[in-house]
């Protein structure tokens, strides 16, 4: 059983100067990861929907006002100078760029819905609707009201039943959301 459990963290900062929003993502896991991003209907997909994201490292990424759109973690991927490949949880079509493409669960996932300068309500959470493959939180920073933190950063391994477990190598990778 693990003592500490790493996380992919998310710190939505909102900035009136620009007219948007940061979206900080920072990589806690000992692995690199490949954050996978979808705008929602009619939004930009940042950095073409996805990256390499090396353990300890953090990216910012600037988004407009009214942006909407979730934020994967992908793992155990691997891709060709192309940006061709796959990844074992969150794939997207097999490319490292997803470009409006979603991730294939299991994948936890990051949903927010931003609001604007003149009314900074931003909406957002950590759902589990696709599966579990890696622990998130999810926190604003400045702006704001006050509210809190969305998480999941638990090790689901001590509790997920056999019938959603995702093995690799015979040892827990994933789960998968109920059908």
């Amino acid at each position: 059983m693990l003592t500490s459990f790493p996380i992919l963290l998310f710190v939505l900062v909102s900035l009136t100067v620009t007219n948007g929003s940061q979206l900080i993502l920072v990589n806690n896991c000992r692995e690199s990861i490949w954050p996978g991003i979808l705008g929602g209907a009619g939004h930009s997909t940042p950095k073409d929907g996805g990256f390499n994201l090396n353990s300890g490292e953090e990216v910012v990424l600037d988004l407009p006002e009214k942006w909407s759109g979730r934020v994967w973690g992908r793992q155990g991927c691997s891709f060709d100078n192309n940006g061709k490949g796959n990844c074992e949880t969150g794939d997207c079509s097999g490319m490292l760029h997803c470009r409006g493409t979603g991730g294939v669960p299991p994948a936890t996932v990051v949903e927010m819905t931003l609001g604007t300068s003149a009314s900074p309500l931003h909406f957002y959470d950590v759902s589990l609707v696709d599966g579990f493959n890696l622990p998130v939180s999810m926190a604003p920073v400045g702006g704001g009201i006050g509210c809190g933190r969305a998480a999941c950063d638990v090790d689901l391994n001590i509790c997920c039943p056999s019938a959603l477990e995702v093995k690799k190598g015979g040892k827990w990778w994933a789960a998968r959301a109920p059908a």
